[in-house]
């Protein structure tokens, strides 16, 4: 099947008339979820080095691109053409070393800028630029870039025992937001401890967010042997008795590496 055929299954899928109810509902907003998520599994995929499902997730999201640029244009705005033509374009004029290696030597950061100059817009200062580069991004990630480009421009702490000092101001905020009872300056307080932790892990060198993602994987394959041990029947044990499964499962689990 072609990329043409693809747009023609989801204009078929679009028709007023004959279409899907549920793909004629949707919007720009109401998939914007769906692309998150498809992006989130194809980097799952990468990351098992699964092709059968890295394919799959592949078309998911490309999937998610065509309808986008159905609904834009149904309504006027643009088709998948142009998104084509348009990241072609702008492929080819961030690597002129590429496509016009006789062409001036040129940075990214330069070519970029000279293209918000174009579009009108001011390159501002640290903060101004950080929120362009982080719009859009997972909370974490775009923590740890905020981190680090402020870090890099002098706003760090001199050593790892300022940032551990940090962790624990924070835990004891949230900890009395929480005991207020205020739930609004509770998030703000949690908030604060993640930005702290992700800080920590810069000054250790570690990736927060290959952390967490090996932390849910253990949990769910330490959760799930629990619940073979029970089978699947949770309700009225004690936490004692599950902490013990639990530990149990550890040991397993352990014992098999």
């Amino acid at each position: 099947m072609t990329l043409d055929e693809l747009i023609a299954v989801v204009a078929k899928l679009r028709d007023p008339e004959s279409g899907c109810p549920w793909d004629l509902k949707q919007t720009h907003a109401s998939l914007a979820p769906y692309a998150l998520e498809e992006a989130h599994e194809l980097a799952d995929a990468i990351e098992h080095g699964d092709n059968n499902a890295l394919m799959d997730e592949l078309g998911d999201l490309l999937l998610q691109v065509v309808l986008h640029a159905q609904i834009a244009k149904e309504r006027g705005a643009f088709d998948l053409g142009q998104v084509i033509e348009t990241i072609s374009a702008k492929m080819q004029r961030r690597h002129p070393h590429v496509f016009n290696p006789e062409g001036p030597a040129r940075s990214w950061e330069e070519i970029k800028a000279e293209e918000r100059a174009a579009r009108g817009e001011t390159n501002g200062g640290l903060s101004a630029q950080l929120q362009r580069k982080v719009r859009g991004q997972p909370a974490m990630a775009a923590a740890m870039l905020i981190s680090k480009k402020a870090a890099a421009a002098g706003f760090e702490w001199p050593n790892l025992d300022g940032v551990w000092a940090k962790v624990e101001e924070e835990l004891d905020e949230l900890k009395d937001a929480v005991a207020s009872g205020n739930r609004a300056h509770a998030q703000e307080e949690l908030g604060d401890v993640f930005f702290t932790l992700i800080n920590l892990a810069r000054w250790c060198e570690l990736d927060p967010t290959a952390g967490l993602s090996g932390t849910n994987h253990r949990f769910l394959d330490r959760f799930s042997r629990v619940e073979a041990a029970l089978a699947g029947e949770l309700e009225g044990c004690s936490i004692t008795e599950l902490e013990k499964l639990w530990q149990q499962a550890k040991a397993q689990i352990k014992a098999e590496r």
